[in-house]
């Protein structure tokens, strides 16, 4: 009988500090995702405030042609980081550069920074563009 005890009292310790473990942190969701499934995200969330397109190339590249409704925010500049610790982290990202370089090294730093769900266009806009999805240029 007092091992029965003993066996009930260990495993209810072990529920309870698993439970204990997961605290309130949320876990970052990041994904790659191909053209034709960003298109459908952009598509699904279109009056979506929540739901936010980031372009991580230059100004420069990002006047030439990008997707609408994105927002530009420079890979590139010295502050990029910290542009985008002012973001808010419960928003849903979807994450693209040229060629899928500049977004898969700043997946890390949207983990660190709590960011609740990014999406990454894999390829980058080189591929959605030769996906055949529309492009607008100037701001």
């Amino acid at each position: 009988m007092t091992r029965k005890v003993f066996v009930f009292l260990l495993t209810l310790a072990a529920l309870v500090g698993i439970a204990g473990c997961g605290g309130t942190k949320t876990e970052t969701r990041i994904q790659q995702v191909s053209p034709a499934e960003a298109y459908q995200l952009i598509q699904q969330h279109r009056d979506d405030p929540d739901f936010v397109i980031l372009d991580i190339r230059t100004p420069q590249e990002f006047v030439a042609g990008h997707i609408q409704g994105a927002r530009n925010v420079d890979f590139y500049a010295p502050d990029f980081k910290q542009q985008l610790s002012q973001l808010p982290k419960d928003k849903t990202y979807l994450v693209y550069c040229n060629s899928g370089n500049r977004s898969g090294q700043a997946m890390p730093m949207f983990r660190e920074l709590g960011f609740r769900e990014v999406y990454e266009l894999k390829g980058g806009i080189q591929a959605w563009y030769q996906a055949g999805y529309p492009l607008v240029s100037g701001q």
